[in-house]
């Protein structure tokens, strides 16, 4: 075999620059388009126009392409079987019902990856007739709780939540979400872990019956507490786990999305996506108009079990006060290796 002949040498282009255009060419880019992005970036254009033919030459992109090729078969699987799946009768629709057995539930949607609404799980709590903002106020007011405040400043306030971190006297707290009316700029959410604080258990004591498939053991150790305004946003993202989330007072929207339809979410920080479902930007994100999303609005008295890796996105109609418990006695432990490109 003969030796390969040296490699000739890309122009002068600086290593971002490089980059970049691999990743542009990756994903479909004309180098037209690409040369005059980056000319009206003040660059040269016979340098510009040379040097993509020569970085598809260039072995490393070459080996990038085979990789390309092989995550676009896995894409197509995904795609395909999110078609069959799409196929269902209901399957746009989350049903809402009660009386389901434990074998159905671990069949039918946990093994079966469907969400749920239960309409029967909390109809012996004691939280349906105790909890509102005033009995907060008046068991737990003099309590410091952590919230996340100033979220509406910050279009990524729930990648960047420990950024939006602040401590309120949960009374003070209670006034703020009465008199402000619907917001999403302050929200108590699942990351305050007030219930692993002795002085929040009576609120654990406020839960009667749950799933079937959960571990009443782990409860105190797996579960959280929500308290906001009408009009938070949990912005579209998907768990790493399965849970149930009770709505005890006021009622939520909960928009779902498949796993599977990942590749067209664009992914590309953690467990996040950059699209909003209300105000989708198609033209920077063309392919979510191909997706399919379910919704439904959770009442008081309803418990939401989300599937492993649904994507969702949850806003509050009305002041809210919910339960969430991730207590199944199920593996419940997942890996994902999550993206972390904030520049993408």
């Amino acid at each position: 075999m003969n030796a390969p002949k040296p490699n000739q040498e890309l122009p002068a282009i600086a290593d971002n620059w490089l980059q970049w255009m691999a990743e542009n060419r990756l994903r479909g880019c004309t180098p037209e388009s690409m040369v005059e992005t980056m000319v009206a970036a003040g660059m040269d254009r016979a340098l510009c126009t040379q040097a993509i033919p020569m970085l598809e030459a260039d072995p490393v992109y070459k080996a990038a392409l085979r990789h390309q090729k092989l995550l676009k078969k896995l894409e197509d699987v995904v795609a395909n079987q999110q078609k069959l799946w799409e196929m269902a009768p209901g399957y746009g629709v989350v049903e809402k019902r009660a009386g389901v057995s434990r074998d159905e539930l671990y069949e039918r949607y946990v093994c079966g990856s469907r969400p749920l609404v239960l309409t029967d799980i909390a109809a012996d709590w004691p939280a349906m007739q105790r909890w509102s903002p005033a009995d907060l106020k008046a068991r737990f007011g003099h309590l410091d709780i952590e919230i996340q405040a100033e979220r509406n400043a910050d279009p990524r306030y729930e990648e960047n939540k420990l950024k939006h971190r602040q401590t309120a006297r949960l009374a003070d707290f209670v006034d703020r979400v009465l008199a402000g009316g619907p917001t999403n700029d302050y929200y108590m959410t699942a990351n305050n872990e007030a219930l692993r604080r002795p002085e929040f258990a009576p609120l654990l004591a406020d839960i009667g019956t749950l799933p079937p498939i959960c571990d009443r053991e782990q409860l105190p150790r797996l579960s959280s507490f929500w308290f906001g305004p009408a009009g938070t946003n949990t912005p579209l993202h998907h768990d790493t786990l399965m849970l149930f989330h009770t709505q005890v007072v006021g009622r939520k929207r909960w928009r779902f999305i498949s796993p599977l339809e990942t590749p067209k979410l664009y992914n590309f920080n953690n467990v996040f996506s950059p699209i909003d479902i209300d105000r989708p930007d198609l033209a920077r994100y063309p392919l979510f108009s191909q997706v399919k999303v379910l919704e439904v609005i959770a009442e008081p008295g309803e418990t939401v079990f989300l599937p492993l890796g649904w994507w969702h996105q949850v806003t509050s109609l009305d002041v809210s006060l919910s339960f969430s418990y991730s207590n199944l006695a199920v593996p419940n432990h997942y890996s994902y290796t999550n993206p972390d490109m904030h520049d993408w």
